[in-house]
């Protein structure tokens, strides 16, 4: 724990990629003619040893070309930030404060990266575009911003027991579940579940419409256990809209402690950065 770990090629890397499964792994491309480089690797190795539930892994471009060439560095030191094989973030260049301050960005909570993955995906809030979501019938006091982080508050509705809550994605996402955390009582009940819509549906709308999926989410499923989706059904999502019908108990006020969309970016560093290597162009993959 706490070691950095030199990439000796590509299938090293992948296959640290792929061990790290839901850990964040913080790879630093760097060379050893390069003085910035040189530098911040002792930072590198403390950061290494304060955030042990993180990978943390070395990759010099000389020795690892076909590496370098996939991932897009092309200056160094060059830092890319990943998990799931999902490409993150990247930050160019020796500045500690801002490396630490993107590992902190994607670290996660002390409950783990787990608590909030299922096989493969992750929680897909880091891709959520906060001030493009909207919610109809929220609190003033307890707005939807508040469920889209665990421990941030609460959603509730206002005026009577029913939501609609619209969340966009910066980048196509496919969705494998949901998880609604709230109380056995006044947590969501039967819900209605549309994609890819051009602006958010009215209340009148989402009773007319034709939705992707319904769902009726039981008292087991409000301690935060995920509910799955017919997958094949969400695998382009730019947004999605979830329409609370009602609670458990038929209460006049609903409330969501924890929202959580569970996925995977379509964006996979196996899918779009390996293409241009592993095939001609033009291939397709």
């Amino acid at each position: 724990m706490g070691s950095v770990r030199v990439i000796n090629d590509e299938p090293h890397f992948q296959s640290e990629l792929a061990n790290a499964t839901n850990k964040l792994v913080v790879a630093d491309f760097t060379a050893t003619w390069c003085g910035p480089c040189q530098s911040i690797a002792p930072i590198f190795q403390q950061l290494a040893s304060k955030y042990v539930r993180a990978v943390f892994i070395k990759i010099d471009v000389d020795k690892c070309q076909e590496t370098a060439m996939a991932q897009g560095v092309s200056a160094m030191p060059t830092f890319i930030f990943y998990r799931n094989r999902t490409k993150l973030d990247r930050l160019q260049g020796a500045d500690p404060t801002a490396l630490e301050n993107k590992i902190v960005q994607y670290y996660g909570s002390d409950e783990g990266e787990d608590a909030d993955s299922v096989g493969g995906h992750m929680d897909l809030a880091l891709f959520i575009l906060k001030q493009q979501c909207e919610c109809l019938n929220e609190s003033d006091e307890h707005p939807l911003a508040q469920c889209l982080t665990a421990g941030s508050g609460f959603l509730q509705s206002d005026c009577d027991e029913q939501l609609i809550i619209s969340i966009t994605f910066n980048q196509a996402v496919k969705i494998h579940s949901i998880k609604f955390k709230g109380p056995s009582d006044k947590g969501p009940k039967n819900v209605r579940i549309f994609i890819n819509q051009p602006r958010t549906l009215d209340f009148d709308m989402v009773e007319s419409c034709t939705s992707v999926q319904d769902l009726e989410v039981t008292p087991s499923d409000l301690e935060g256990n995920p509910v799955n989706l017919r997958y094949v059904k969400f695998q382009n999502v730019t947004n999605i809209q979830i329409f609370v019908k009602d609670n458990q108990s038929g209460d006049e006020v609903t409330q969501i402690d924890h929202l959580a969309i569970i996925g995977t970016p379509i964006n996979t560093t196996n899918m779009g950065d390996f293409k241009r290597v592993a095939g001609k162009k033009g291939e397709s993959h």
